[in-house]
């Protein structure tokens, strides 16, 4: 498998706004991928219009085969014009990276962005052009395994203006601290959510422009079996095992019964580790060939509630840095993880039922199905199957 080009971006909205001004599109295809960010002129509803066609124009666009010379020029004459400054504006910053990880980035009025290679800061050699009389600065790289892309809207650069910093923090100071977000943390959604987090605080909560950050980051592809609740049937019990037997990707269990399919099957001998109990997190366990076995809905529903915290646009911090189930799984599903493979049993607990609700609604189901769309969301690849 090649480099995963790994893609997440947060957002803080404008105080008292209800939409964000910034705005970030992208998607995989064949070829590669394409990344979109634009910042509309103002805030708000208008911002947000305005940001949010440049990407999809720009996107779709480019997708199709189009250029970037027309694309571009498509996007300046399409945007509509503001009654008030009588502008059609939003900045913009296209990337284009390739299958063989070379990427291609085109700018217009947004901040610089940051290129973090081998933990180092690299400067980059940029051309200048004038398409439909707008500057744009063009750049190529060659990616590299461990490689960041950073781009931020002005609302970071600002940030703790006239509160917390009286001229903000500087160009340098934003670059020294994302290269050390960088080379501490393995995944974009969490070197975004400390970043927007530092924004947040030093608008103290009170952001005075739109905040974003998106980060690229080239990675070796890092896949889990993640595998839930026995078969439907208890044939298939052998099958389940042969797939965890000869798995090279990092397992996990998240459930007793499934546990005890393992070891049966398996021959291998579970071990509970009662040192890992909390009030609300049932203790973990260990088997040789698995790297982490939990029990099932109970810590998949706080687990769910960690992911869904992470991937709000207002940052919230979650400490998983502790010694139990939910911290662990929660930081091998969203910092390890870059391709998740969920083996899900079809058995049905009677436990698992609510019983103010119909037959064959299934809690733990229910649970699957939100940490699959959570994951997605954080830009997880994402494979389900059932047994």
């Amino acid at each position: 498998m090649n480099n995963f080009i790994d893609i997440n971006y947060k957002s803080i909205n404008k105080y008292t706004e209800e939409l964000c001004g910034d705005r970030v599109e992208y998607i995989y295809d064949d070829d590669g991928c394409i990344i979109v960010m634009s910042d509309g002129l103002g805030s708000g509803v208008k911002a947000n219009i305005l940001a949010t066609m440049t990407t999809k124009i720009a996107v779709t666009m480019l997708k199709n085969g189009a250029s970037i010379d027309d694309t571009i020029e498509t996007v300046i004459n399409t945007l509509p014009e503001c009654k008030v400054r009588k502008l059609a504006y939003s900045t913009f910053t296209i990337i284009k990276i390739d299958r063989n990880n070379n990427a291609y980035i085109a700018e217009y009025d947004n901040p610089p962005y940051f290129y973090y290679s081998h933990k180092r800061i690299i400067p980059v050699d940029k051309n200048e052009r004038i398409i439909d009389q707008k500057k744009i600065y063009e750049s190529n790289l060659k990616l590299e395994e461990g490689d960041t892309i950073c781009v931020v809207s002005d609302g970071a650069i600002h940030a703790g203006i006239g509160q917390m910093l009286n001229l903000g923090w500087s160009w340098n100071e934003v670059n020294e601290y994302l290269k050390d977000l960088n080379n501490v943390n393995k995944s974009p959604q969490l070197i975004n959510g400390n970043f927007i987090g530092v924004c947040n605080n030093l608008y103290n909560n009170k952001p005075g422009d739109d905040t974003t950050i998106l980060t690229i980051k080239v990675r070796r592809p890092e896949v889990i079996d993640l595998f839930i609740g026995p078969p439907a049937d208890k044939s298939f019990d052998k099958e389940l095992a042969e797939i965890m037997k000869t798995s090279c990707n990092m397992k996990i269990i998240c459930g007793g019964t499934t546990a005890l399919i393992a070891e049966r099957e398996l021959g291998r001998k579970l071990e509970v580790d009662m040192d890992s109990m909390r009030d609300d997190v049932p203790p973990m366990a260990f088997m040789e060939g698995f790297d982490l076995v939990t029990e099932g809905v109970l810590t998949l529903g706080k687990t769910l509630e960690n992911i869904k915290k992470l991937n709000k646009s207002s940052y919230e911090y979650i400490e998983y840095n502790d010694y139990d189930g939910c911290s662990l799984l929660t930081r091998m599903l969203t910092d390890i993880g870059t391709h998740i493979n969920f083996y899900i049993g079809r058995a049905v607990n009677p436990a698992h039922q609510n019983p103010n609700f119909p037959m064959g609604y299934n809690i733990k189901q229910n649970i699957i199905d939100s940490l699959v769309e959570e994951l997605k969301k954080a830009g997880k690849q994402i494979q389900v199957w059932y047994l």
